[in-house]
C-alpha cells in the first residue's frame, strides 16, 4: 500500500505533486488468456510489481514514487478466441492512455513512467501514439522503456528473447514471485513445452494465438517456471525502469 496512488487521500496527492523529486508510474497490462495456469491479470500483475520494486530503488536515492491503478483494458485481439479476454479498440485504448497522462500533467505530476508487460503490437502502438500526442501538445517528456527493444531485452531471460514467452517460464516465474496464490501450479507443472516464437509468428502475419500455434493460449515452457527466476527478473525490470528514468529525467538525481 505504501506506493499505491489510489490508497492516498487527495491532500496527500497534493503534497506529493509539490515535491521536487517525485515520479508517477502508470502500469499497463491486459485482461487476457494466459494458458490454463495463469490468471487473466498476468500482464497487469507483472507491470504493477515491477513498478513497486522500482519505487523501492528510487526511495534509496531519495526520490518519492507512486504507482497508479493499473490500466487493464486494452487491445488484446490475439487472445479473443479464449473466454475471459477483453479487447477494446485501438482508438479507445490510445485515448484512455492519452487522457490519463494529460490528467496527471494538469495536477503538476510531470515525471511519468509507463510500465508495460503486454506486448501485442497494436497495444504497444497505442502507448507510443498516446505518448507522442502528449509530448507534442504539452511539451513534456514521458518515460517509456519498451523492453522488446534489444537494449533492454538482452538483459532479460533466454525465453523472453526467444519470443516464446507468453504464459511460459518467463511470465510464470514472475507471477509466482508476485502472487503465487494465483498460479495453478498443479496444472502448470504438467504443461508440455510450446517453443513456437510468438514474435516470429507475428512477423509472419499471424493475428491470433491459435493461428500462431498456441491452442491453449501459452508459448514457452511454463513447467520450468520458478519463483527464484521471477525474483531475479523483477530485479532486472526494476533496475531498467530506474535507468530509463535517469535518462529521461536526470534532474531527479541532482541534489
Amino acid at each position: 500500500m505504501k506506493y499505491d496512488f489510489h490508497s492516498k487521500s487527495w491532500t496527500e496527492i497534493a503534497q506529493f505533486s509539490a515535491l521536487r523529486r517525485s515520479v508517477i508510474f502508470l502500469p499497463v497490462g491486459a485482461t487476457e488468456a494466459h494458458g490454463p495456469h495463469l490468471p487473466l491479470a498476468t500482464d497487469s500483475i507483472i507491470s504493477v510489481e515491477a513498478a513497486r520494486r522500482a519505487c523501492e530503488l528510487l526511495e534509496v536515492d531519495g526520490i518519492d514514487a507512486l504507482v497508479l491503478p493499473v490500466m487493464s483494458y486494452t487491445v488484446a485481439e490475439f487472445a479473443v478466441d479464449f473466454p475471459g479476454t477483453i479487447s477494446v479498440s485501438i482508438e479507445a485504448a490510445t485515448k484512455l492512455i492519452e487522457d490519463i497522462l494529460l490528467s496527471l500533467l494538469r495536477q503538476r505530476l510531470t515525471r511519468i513512467c509507463v510500465v508495460n508487460s503486454h506486448f501485442e503490437p497494436a497495444h504497444v502502438g497505442c502507448i507510443k501514439t498516446a505518448i507522442e500526442r502528449v509530448e507534442s501538445s504539452a511539451s513534456v517528456r514521458v518515460c517509456f522503456p519498451d523492453i522488446r527493444r534489444r537494449r533492454w531485452a538482452e538483459r532479460l531471460t533466454e525465453e523472453f528473447r526467444s519470443g516464446a514467452c507468453h504464459a511460459g517460464r518467463y511470465e510464470g516465474s514472475l507471477v509466482l514471485a508476485a502472487t503465487p496464490h494465483l498460479v495453478k501450479e498443479d496444472i502448470m507443472r504438467t504443461l508440455p513445452a510450446n517453443d513456437v516464437s510468438l514474435s516470429v509468428a507475428i512477423s509472419q502475419g499471424k493475428t491470433s494465438f491459435k493461428q500462431a500455434g498456441g491452442n491453449d493460449a501459452y508459448f514457452g515452457r511454463p513447467a520450468e517456471a520458478t519463483r527464484q527466476e521471477g525474483e531475479v527478473t523483477y530485479e532486472v525490470l526494476a533496475s531498467m525502469l530506474v535507468e530509463s528514468l535517469r535518462e529521461v529525467y536526470p534532474e531527479l538525481w541532482r541534489k
